[in-house]
């Protein structure tokens, strides 16, 4: 028997109520959980069904060693950058709103914005998955052309979204593409393949403060124009 669609308010909210989770409880997350996770999210679109994403899932020892490696070069700063994320020199609205979710972040962690020492410790933190049991890899082959990262993006996106139908939540992770070499090393990765993102995963701490954070959207009338 079929079961009935999500009711439209149970959708929504799925979208709507996302959040990057930056605490989260140790709490074991099943490899089935993941499976089924990551089969769902693959009914996302790809340009003439290419489905060019690739998926790394680390946990147990894997994890605690990649993570070792990770922090040690990044309180290194031992950099190995995948790709260039962002423009060398940002330009507005676009910096005003990096700087912001900065603060705000800041400010949740109780982080003064001038301490750069916690400021990195709390960066630190990406390379431990914040504490989530799981961390995922998203990666596709290098010589992919522009398109097949829009399709692994909405893979990612059903990652996230599919997640929160298990009660779980997420926090996608670019910070990783910063020591890309490490990443390749511990897991493998051939240099014929392209690190696109981390993903954290896990049960979130419902008592962080960090976790309340919710950043602005700009409404529709800022970035739709009609052509009626």
């Amino acid at each position: 028997m079929n079961s009935a669609p999500a009711p439209k308010a149970d959708v929504l909210e799925a979208v709507t109520g996302r959040r990057s989770i930056r605490r989260f409880l140790p709490t074991p997350v099943s490899e089935e959980c993941v499976e089924s996770i990551l089969e769902a999210a693959s009914r996302a679109p790809s340009g003439t069904n290419i489905q060019p994403w690739l998926v790394r899932v680390v946990t147990g020892a894997a994890r605690e060693n990649l993570c070792r490696a990770a922090l040690a070069a990044a309180e290194a700063d031992q950099y190995s950058l995948e790709y260039s994320y962002l423009p060398a020199k940002m330009k507005e609205p676009y910096l005003s709103r990096r700087r912001k979710i900065g603060f705000d972040l800041y400010a949740k962690y109780g982080i003064d914005r001038q301490d750069m020492a916690a400021r990195k410790t709390a960066m630190l933190q990406n390379f431990e998955f914040f504490g989530a049991p799981v961390g995922l890899f998203f990666i596709m082959e290098r010589d992919m052309a522009l398109g097949a990262w829009l399709d692994c993006g909405m893979f990612m996106q059903n990652v996230m979204i599919t997640a929160r139908a298990h009660g779980l939540e997420t926090c996608p992770q670019q910070a990783w593409c910063d020591i890309g070499g490490v990443v390749h090393h511990e897991l493998g990765i051939p240099e014929s393949q392209i690190v696109l993102s981390g993903m954290a995963m896990g049960f979130a701490d419902p008592n962080a403060a960090v976790n309340t954070l919710r950043s602005d959207r700009i409404p529709p009338e800022e970035f739709v124009q009609w052509h009626r």
